[in-house]
């Protein structure tokens, strides 16, 4: 399958798209401009500046959204006023990088250190009572994270582990008994989805390409992208039948790959899950 172009290259490092009807569609990110990004449904895309770094944007239970910026988390209630929790940590070679929302209601985000040391990173977890904690330590760059339908499995990429993991979830005691899903070969894996039949699609930030593996690992689908950094998925649409896939064109020279950086969509021939909201 090919996807095929929806916007201009509007963003330097496309990332975290998101679905929701609660704010009217399509949301994603301009990582490293620290912008939030909203797709119209003419076809306009407009822009709002939130912090340094955004890495991560999910809607709120009662209203608003819940966000990973730059070395934490942040809360904008329903009338967009943004409140900043305390950072996290203080190294400045540290950020955030991508996040999610688990069955019941926390928000995760992991991180990477900018010049991708290994183990720099952690993955942490914001509960809706805003105590924080973190779940997994010794990340490199933490990326993808979503759960299986029925929500007793979380996917999770590490990108640097060329491979995508599986952990037993459970709302008391959370992620355990982490497991290898899939090898990647010489593939990065970033963002990641899981769709309505429990396929697991990966963006692979090297391969111009997204895969969906079946619940058992094995390789399906492919989807074809005119773009090398392909960043991260999400089904949206009305019915939740159409795969939104964001590119970077992050330390591409400048001219090469003129696509880089733009939204795509591709029809696929399945339904993806509705987002998992913050409850806090």
């Amino acid at each position: 399958m090919k996807a095929e172009q929806l916007t201009e290259p509007v963003a330097h490092h496309g990332e975290g798209p998101v679905w929701s009807e609660r704010w009217g569609g399509l949301r994603w990110l301009d990582m490293l401009a620290g912008d939030v990004l909203s797709l119209a449904s003419d076809g306009f895309v407009s822009r709002r500046h939130v912090a340094g770094v955004v890495a991560a944007v999910r809607p709120r239970r009662e209203g608003g959204v819940v966000l990973g910026i730059e070395r934490g988390f942040a809360l904008e209630d329903a009338h967009g006023v943004l409140t900043r929790l305390e950072e996290l940590w203080t190294d400045e070679g540290v950020r955030m990088n991508e996040g999610a929302c688990d069955p019941d209601g926390r928000f995760y985000c992991g991180s990477m250190a900018y010049d991708k040391r290994p183990g720099g990173g952690k993955l942490y977890r914001l509960d809706p009572d805003g105590s924080v904690r973190v779940v997994l330590e010794g990340v490199t760059i933490s990326n993808g994270l979503d759960w299986s339908p029925d929500g007793s499995l979380a996917y999770y990429n590490d990108t640097d582990t060329f491979g995508v993991d599986v952990f037993d979830y459970d709302g008391g005691t959370g992620l355990s008994g982490r497991r290898r899903f899939v090898e990647l070969g010489e593939a990065r894996p970033d963002g990641l989805t899981v769709d309505a039949g429990g396929g697991v699609w990966v963006a692979l930030s090297n391969g111009a390409a997204v895969r969906r593996y079946t619940p058992k690992g094995d390789l399906d689908a492919v989807v074809e992208l005119p773009v090398t950094k392909v960043t991260a998925c999400t089904f949206g649409g009305p019915g939740l039948d159409q795969l939104f896939i964001t590119t970077s064109r992050d330390g591409l020279e400048p001219g090469a790959e003129p696509l880089a950086g733009a939204l795509f969509r591709a029809d696929v021939g399945v339904t993806g899950q509705p987002v998992r909201e913050f409850a806090g």
